[in-house]
């Protein structure tokens, strides 16, 4: 069973001045691959919380209810993963470190479609991961919604560049802590507009702050009834949801319906032009993302297992057609 025979080992001091930091390991009973399971946490390349440098180690920031911390994550063989920890939090992170690492996740009984066998079984280790931190993916999922990804990453440097914390220890110039709900909440909107954040968004995002405390019990509730929480703040639907529940919750099965790439990425996957819908779907279901979960049903409950699989082959992307979505830049309204 997941997570019976992973172990999260810590030496020494959390002092945020030790050069070393909090040392951790942790050893998985089955394949454990870092950069992939790690790599949906991460906000684009530079992203503030979320590192990988040349040397193979994967940087990443929490802020925890104990305070800040950085994690250096190296792996150091198919089932190992080790590094250290810096700053006041540095205990709860090690303590964190396997439900960070997708320990948790449960693939029994998954078995991947036809056209993603081998992709799968060149991944073993690939995991969904479980930060147990809501509003850490809930703010950045808001600042995604309804624009390109460039968009949404510039605006998460600019406003963690402006209200994050420096992250402890050693870490990569740049890198920041995510700020607490109290500071999110704060924010005034001329910063919201600087950052390039539209109105809505904005709202969404202080929303979202005002209600974490309730917000963050999604980690101790069942997965449709966190979902249905977090549902409950206006502005925040289903594909919001999703993606929280993806990297917070570890949810495997949670679907981004309403994603401007996915379902045609599925589709094409699953289907290549054949069956392509047109038009609209049934009910409020656009036909398109009516299809993906045709397609995807038989793998509940490892539907976010078979997108992540998808997007590790890289090679199953429909070809462009049509124009890309613009870029917009609100601070000029």
């Amino acid at each position: 069973m997941p997570g019976e025979a992973g172990t999260a080992g810590a030496q020494g001091t959390p002092d945020d001045g030790a050069a070393d930091g909090l040392r951790v390991e942790h050893v998985s009973a089955r394949p454990l691959e870092l950069h992939g399971t790690l790599h949906p946490l991460a906000r684009g390349a530079y992203d503030p919380v979320q590192r990988r440098t040349p040397d193979g180690a994967l940087w990443r920031t929490a802020l925890l209810p104990t305070g800040p911390a950085t994690y250096r994550l190296l792996q150091a063989d198919a089932r190992t993963v080790v590094g250290q920890v810096w700053g006041p939090g540095a205990r709860e992170a090690a303590a964190a470190l396997p439900g960070l690492l997708g320990e948790d996740d449960d693939a029994a009984g998954f078995v991947p479609p036809p056209q993603l066998a081998e992709t799968h079984r060149r991944h073993p280790g690939l995991r969904v991961p479980r930060t147990g931190r809501v509003l850490e993916s809930l703010v950045p999922a808001v600042l995604e919604q309804r624009v390109v990804g460039t968009e949404a990453f510039s605006a998460w440097r600019r406003l963690l560049e402006r209200f994050g914390a420096q992250a402890p220890g050693p870490a990569p110039a740049g890198m920041r802590v995510t700020p607490d709900a109290a500071t999110w909440a704060a924010i005034p909107g001329w910063d919201w507009h600087r950052a390039g954040v539209d109105p809505g968004r904005a709202r969404t995002a202080v929303e979202c702050a005002r209600r974490a405390a309730r917000l963050e019990e999604c980690v101790r509730l069942p997965l449709p009834a966190a979902h249905a929480r977090l549902q409950a703040v206006r502005g925040v639907g289903p594909w919001t949801a999703a993606e929280v529940a993806q990297r917070a919750l570890g949810d495997a099965d949670a679907v981004s319906v309403g994603d401007y790439h996915l379902a045609k990425a599925v589709i094409w996957s699953f289907d290549g032009d054949r069956g392509a819908p047109r038009g609209p779907g049934p009910g409020a279901v656009p036909a398109d993302d009516a299809r993906m979960l045709e397609l995807l049903a038989p793998y509940a409950p490892h539907r976010y297992r078979v997108v992540l699989l998808l997007r590790a082959a890289r090679q199953a992307r429909p070809p462009r057609r049509g124009p890309r979505m613009p870029l917009q830049d609100h601070r000029r309204n």
